[in-house]
């Protein structure tokens, strides 16, 4: 595996990762087996998890790739079945996997409001349930992380579904938080600011066409206007903090968001 400062930080540990097949996923995946867990990539996209999965086991890592929708009440608590019978026990669930919709909302249908809210609000807590189960009958505790965004805490037009749904996970976080407490469950989210995955990368055109800019103004008078630095966050900036939460060594840290913006948002 790749050289990392304090390698093997967490041997031992089982975690299932959502939306892991690309971007923000995949490097939390990685770097999370080079640090010695064992992954469960979780995603829509069995060829796509497979790979990754096979990739890490290519380096020396342990990992499954295992195809679920999280909207699905049946394939997500069959994936975490499948988890605890491959590996006995889950550690960390980090609730990863979303969507996007750039729209005003006088030309938003419900069906587009739905495929937004479905993945990032419904799949968490059908995900949240699952792993919450399992971590419950190991009895030393275990972490839940979501992956919110800078619009946890800020609003932008056109994304209002979007913009709920990484709101309500800090409801979702904070609520984990009270209940996990007394077997030793943390629950965070991370709040990165634009990363640029496919997912950012699609919004693009769409923004450029709403506000009728060219693409690169688009990126320098929306995505990183507000930034200190005029710089997007990486998938690196991400995974590295996951880490951290995991690692922390109490419930000191519980019920936090952490932003990682480049000071779009500052709390």
């Amino acid at each position: 595996m790749a050289t990392h400062p304090a390698q093997d930080r967490l041997n031992g540990k089982v975690a299932v990762i959502t939306g892991a097949a690309s971007g923000i996923g995949k490097q939390i995946a990685l770097l999370f087996a080079e640090q010695g867990a064992k992954v469960v990539i979780l995603d829509m996209d069995k060829d796509a998890a497979t790979q990754v999965a096979e990739e890490i086991e290519r380096k020396g890592g342990s990992a499954m790739g295992v195809a679920a929708n999280v909207t699905d009440e049946e394939q997500v608590d069959s994936a975490f079945a499948e988890t605890v019978a491959t590996f006995g026990r889950i550690d960390v669930m980090i609730a990863n996997a979303g969507s996007q919709h750039v729209e005003p909302i006088h030309k938003l249908s419900f069906e587009n409001w739905k495929k937004v809210t479905d993945i990032q609000l419904d799949g968490s807590f059908l995900c949240t349930r699952a792993a919450f189960r399992q971590m419950m009958k190991q009895d030393d505790g275990g972490c839940l992380i979501y992956m919110g965004s800078a619009h946890s805490h800020e609003a932008s037009a056109m994304k209002s579904p979007y913009v709920t749904a990484k709101h309500g996970l800090l409801g979702l976080c904070r609520t984990m938080a009270k209940e996990g407490a007394q077997y030793g469950i943390r629950s965070n989210v991370i709040c990165p600011g634009y990363v640029k995955t496919p997912l950012v990368e699609k919004q693009i055109p769409d923004q450029a066409r709403e506000h009728n800019m060219t693409e690169e103004e688009v990126v320098e008078k929306v995505f990183l206007k507000e930034t200190v630095d005029q710089t997007f966050t990486t998938v690196e900036d991400v995974a590295e903090t996951a880490l951290y939460l995991v690692t922390f060594p109490s419930t000191a840290l519980t019920g936090q968001s952490i932003m990682v913006s480049h000071g779009w948002y500052m709390q």
